[in-house]
Parts: structure tokens; C-alpha cells; sequence
């Protein structure tokens, strides 16, 4: 049997079926909303998509998306560049931005320590904050991670990494949720947790 929707429409549901969370049915929906939308507005979505890869680079500073290196957080003489905030991914980073209790810079790892999923800390960002730390005379590294075994284990690492430096390493507050994304949590939460931070040896279970 012939299939019944034209192929250039089935082959951008399979495109739009990639993407995370967006399933069957919800990539059928896109796909028929962008055949009926004005020509204009598809046009001006491919454009932002094929920029993307074109105009978005990563800040050979911190390692978050931006528009220009180093990013604009990086050259913001307004913010206390001796105040560090590690977080997993660009998303944590903004969640914290958000919240308006944070006025360091940051360093994004582009994940966590993972062993089940064969992800170890040389394919992180690890090195490069271990080199940044020594380079700049940080006096606080904020461990952001999300409060899961993953994150916690990547904590852990970068207390040993950075335990010959003079400078604390500190941890958000236990006011998150223990398995939830920094990225799903409210602004006043994030501040909280920001302000009530511990160092991570001490926030480190015994025995551990």
C-alpha cells in the first residue's frame, strides 16, 4: 500500500521524532503546522536552526553556548570573577541566572561522571577547570550538579581534584531535591540553595 503522506512530510516527522520528549503523534502535529503556516515563518525557523551551527560557538573559558568568545558572561567586569559556579550543562546555568542569587562566572562540564554510560572525567570539562582554577586565583568553586548519585560522584571528583588548591570548594544547599534537575527547579528554590552552600567534603557521606 502507497504510503498516504507525501515523503518530504514523513521525513521531517522522523526529524522532528529525534528531538527529546517529542514523540509519534507531537512530530505528526509539528510537521502538519509548518505545512499550513505562512511561508515566511517556516523560512524564518529554518533560518534560526541552520544558525545554530552557524553563529553559536563555545566560550573557551567557561564552555557555554554563545554568540562571541569569550562569552558575554565571561567580559562582564560587573560580575566577581573569583567566585566560580560548576554546573553539568548550559540549561543549570540559566535556571541559575535566573534565580538572580549569583553574581560569579561559571564553568559548564557538558555532563557528569557516568560509568554505566561509559562517561569518565576525561570526557568532561575537567581539566580545563582544574587549569582555570590554577591560572586564575579563584578563592570558591560552587559545585552545581544536580542531587543525584551521578552528580554527587562528580562532586566528590572535583573536591579531589581541587584539594591542593587554596580555595574553598562548596556545594548548593540540600534544599534540592535528591534526583531532580537544577534546570526544572524555581528561581527562589536555586537562590536558597545558593546562599545555604556547604563545602563538598563536608556534604560528602562518611565512609564514602
Amino acid at each position: 500500500m502507497p504510503d498516504p503522506i507525501p515523503r518530504p512530510i514523513t521525513r521531517l516527522i522522523e526529524e522532528f521524532g529525534r528531538l527529546p520528549t517529542i514523540g509519534p503523534k507531537t512530530a505528526q502535529r509539528l510537521a502538519f503546522f509548518l505545512l499550513r503556516a505562512p511561508a515566511a515563518q517556516v523560512a524564518a525557523l529554518g533560518a534560526a536552526v541552520t544558525g545554530l551551527r552557524e553563529h553559536v560557538v563555545t566560550c573557551a573559558r567557561c564552555g557555554n553556548y554563545a554568540d562571541q568568545d569569550p562569552c558575554s558572561i565571561c567580559c562582564d567586569p560587573t560580575r566577581d570573577q573569583q567566585l566560580l559556579c560548576v554546573v553539568e550543562d548550559p540549561l543549570d546555568l540559566l535556571a541559575i541566572e535566573r534565580s538572580g542569587g549569583f553574581n560569579g562566572v561559571y564553568h559548564v562540564l557538558h555532563g557528569v561522571i557516568a560509568p554505566l554510560d561509559g562517561v569518565g572525567p576525561d570526557e568532561l570539562n575537567l581539566s580545563a577547570l582544574a587549569q582555570r582554577v590554577r591560572r586564575e586565583g579563584l578563592r570558591e568553586v560552587i559545585v552545581a550538579t544536580n542531587a543525584s548519585i551521578e552528580g554527587d560522584a562528580t562532586a566528590a571528583y572535583i573536591n579531589g581534584l581541587l584539594e591542593a588548591d587554596s580555595l574553598v570548594v562548596s556545594r548548593l544547599a540540600r534544599g534540592l531535591a535528591r534526583g531532580g534537575d537544577i534546570e526544572y527547579v524555581d528561581a527562589a528554590t536555586i537562590a536558597m540553595a545558593l546562599e545555604g552552600r556547604s563545602r563538598v567534603a563536608d556534604d560528602w557521606p562518611s565512609g564514602v
